[in-house]
């Protein structure tokens, strides 16, 4: 399956596709996101998502959740479109993006070249996560601790994949510069 869908990215990895698929992922990132976070924030007295956590404690998310009071309802449904649609375009960008550089930095048959499907880890934990932030926005006002230690879980494996494909873009950036002094 994860060679079927390394191959499916090769295929598709190309400027155009990647240059589009960057676009999206700005745009999320500089209108849809921070408009949900504000709408969030303005409800919850400047308390923010739970999505962007590094990390959290059962009390703590619990108390998020209470804070956002009638907003819980609008997060529940941004979860399941706005934050639904983001993970899909941040994974294909990121991939899309190793893909390319990793097929000009590294050799094409080095195992390198599937470090591309880091991203896919990301957008798995992410979906876990938001599973268990509706779950949590849902039940409000019982509090299932197991769901939060859970989705805290989730969360740090979402942020460690996605900081490692922020690293494996680097890496791809720098092995692009070597090979091109190389053959200068």
């Amino acid at each position: 399956m994860l060679d079927k869908l390394s191959a499916a990215v090769t295929r598709f990895a190309a400027g155009r596709n990647t240059l589009i698929l960057l676009a999206v992922y700005l745009l999320i990132n500089i209108v849809v996101l921070p408009a949900a976070e504000a709408r969030i924030k303005a409800a919850s007295g400047g308390v923010g998502p739970i999505d962007l956590q590094f990390g959290y404690t059962p009390d703590k998310v619990f108390g998020m959740v209470e804070s956002y009071g009638d907003a819980r309802s609008f997060y529940a449904l941004f979860e399941f479109t706005g934050d639904l649609a983001y993970p899909i375009v941040y994974t294909l960008t990121f991939s899309f993006i190793i893909t390319i550089l990793f097929r000009t930095a590294f050799d094409h048959n080095s195992p390198l070249q599937k470090l591309h499907l880091l991203p896919f880890a990301a957008f798995a934990f992410d979906m876990l996560e938001n599973v268990c932030i509706v779950t949590l926005l849902l039940t409000y006002p019982q509090q299932i601790t197991a769901v939060a230690v859970v989705g805290n879980l989730f969360t740090l494996v979402k942020w460690a994949a996605a900081f490692g494909s922020l690293a494996l873009i680097l890496i791809g950036l720098v092995g692009v510069g070597v090979r091109k002094l190389k053959k200068a």
